[in-house]
């Protein structure tokens, strides 16, 4: 008995080795299991961080009616104050530009008729759309002396007579009266009425009308123009220009208005 024990000392002593590295070694397994686990089942910070939490979740209870999100209320419309001003009304639209219509009439029938320098016919005359405003005309016929008016047209009808065989006369021009000694200045001024000349020196002013004058003529050379009354008084006339133009024009204009006075022109309104 005793040999055999020796001999199976050694066994005992291996077997007991055996199984403390067998047991060494399932307890490292289940250490590395256990901690892999672990890494697999832990969460990312980063992502658990960002995710948003979830709403939660209503459950009704039984016999409970499942709540409805509320409808968003509308905006009640503002009023405005009371003592805000009105707007203003927008602007009306211009009128349109009414044009004018024109019935021109002459006492001598035919005369031709300018308009603003332009021919537009012969009396008797209608004319439409024309632009209203005043107006140049110009009556012109053979035998008569041209006859030049400004008229102003209003907006519609109008209708306007001008007279051809019309007279009017309203001449002056200064002179120098010559006495038989010495002279004395004034103004000679002539109208369908008559001759009337105005001076400082009161004894050789006057006012003749054409009965009471017997001499009017004009002497181009002598560069005079000689006036005298009726059973009366003369003057002789010149002026301080270097020719008679003017004395002549002077005569000329007053013995044609009178002409046409004894032909029955009517005195100019």
């Amino acid at each position: 008995m005793a040999g055999f024990a020796d001999a199976g000392a050694p066994w005992c002593t291996i077997s007991t080795m055996n199984r403390g590295i067998l047991i060494a070694a399932v307890i490292a397994v289940l250490a590395f299991g256990v901690v892999f686990m672990l890494r697999e089942k832990a969460p990312d910070p980063e992502t658990e961080s960002s995710a948003a939490p979830a709403e939660p979740r209503i459950v009704p209870r039984k016999n409970e009616p499942v709540p409805t999100p509320a409808k968003p209320v509308a905006e009640a419309p503002r009023k405005a104050p009371k003592n805000a001003p009105a707007e203003p009304a927008p602007a009306p639209a211009p009128a349109a530009l009414k044009l004018a219509s024109l019935r021109l009439d002459t006492d001598v029938p035919g005369a031709s008729v300018f308009i603003d320098r332009q021919f537009v016919g012969n009396t008797p005359l209608s004319l439409d759309k024309l632009e209203p405003g005043s107006k140049r005309v110009q009556i012109t016929a053979t035998g008569f002396d041209s006859v030049q008016k400004t008229i102003n047209l209003d907006p519609g009808p109008n209708s306007i007579t001008i007279r051809v065989k019309e007279v009017s006369l309203n001449a002056r021009t200064n002179v120098v009266h010559k006495h038989g000694m010495g002279s004395c200045e004034g103004q000679l001024t002539a109208t369908l009425d008559g001759l009337r000349y105005d001076t400082a020196n009161k004894g050789d002013a006057f006012a003749l009308p054409y009965a009471q004058v017997e001499t009017f003529v004009i002497d181009y050379l002598e560069k005079n123009l000689r006036v005298k009354q009726k059973g009366g008084k003369t003057w002789n006339f010149t002026d301080k220009n270097d020719n008679a133009d003017t004395l002549f024009v002077f005569h000329r204009d007053v013995e044609a208005a009178r002409k046409k006075l004894a032909d029955g022109y009517a005195r100019a309104q």
